[in-house]
């Protein structure tokens, strides 16, 4: 598949995706990366929402690349068992191997982040064999004190000088086909998505960018489509502990006119 990318309608349907970040087999969740808390069974939370009608699932081991471990390809298959919806996993990838390991347990799309960055001929040589639509970017980004979004790896541990605009843009021209983009300064806050860099990276990308980190009620998902421009939203913690409930979401979306699968 070629890494051309093609320009997306933006007026397409509009995705909700919640989001499994596992550690040691369980479901957590923390606020600005830090501070985790339990927050359920992995396989469980899954089929529940696919049953919930959510668009999509990521599952993110969030200690692979800490831990140097393998995403638990055994948890992946469990998942994938119990849901029909597509399933993006990460955590720990950095090869074509571990991708074609994930892909023959269930899962449909990968997640690569830090590996990616430290060497980014992973994302070539991933698209190669797997195109493009099977390749998301994660990037980890944070607003410092001089206006500027920078990179973050390792699980939000190691401050890099890139530009979170530069990487995005390099990498899709290497062949990712996706943008999960991850606001530190927002995640677990649950006081609304990073507005602004997700709409610079949605006007200046080809591919589409799912938003995370900050999702609190309907309205900042409203907000991150119309303002943000995103193609997507994920969250978790408001997902996990039942806080909204994806089918009221949804409706939600649709009174405010904006496209959504009910």
């Amino acid at each position: 598949m070629s890494s051309v990318a093609v320009n997306i309608d933006r007026g397409l349907t509009k995705r909700i995706i919640p989001c499994l970040d596992i550690k040691d087999g369980r479901t957590v969740k923390g606020t600005n990366f830090v501070d985790l808390r339990d927050a359920g069974d992995p396989v469980e939370l899954g089929a529940f929402y696919a049953q919930q009608g959510a668009d999509e699932l990521v599952f993110l081991d969030i200690t692979a690349t800490v831990e140097k471990r393998k995403t638990l390809s055994e948890l992946v298959n469990k998942i994938s068992h119990h849901i029909n919806i597509p399933f993006t996993v990460g955590g720990g990838i950095v090869s074509v191997e571990d991708v074609s390991v994930l892909l023959q347990n269930g899962a449909d799309k990968i997640s690569v982040n830090s590996a990616a960055f430290k060497r980014p001929a992973l994302i070539r040589e991933l698209e190669k064999d797997f195109g493009s639509q099977c390749v998301v970017l994660a990037i980890d980004t944070k607003k410092e004190a001089d206006g500027e979004w920078y990179v973050y790896l390792n699980g939000g541990r190691v401050k890099t000088d890139t530009r979170c605009i530069d990487w995005a843009k390099e990498a899709v021209d290497l062949g990712a086909g996706e943008i999960l983009l991850t606001s530190m300064n927002h995640d677990g806050t649950k006081q609304g998505f990073a507005l602004d860099i997700t709409k610079t990276l949605s006007a200046i990308l080809p591919v589409p960018v799912i938003a995370s980190g900050g999702g609190g009620n309907m309205q900042h998902f409203v907000d991150v489509f119309n303002e943000g421009a995103a193609d997507a939203a994920l969250a978790a913690s408001i997902f996990h502990f039942k806080e909204i409930a994806i089918p009221d979401l949804k409706n939600y979306l649709h009174q405010q006119h904006i496209k959504v699968r009910i």
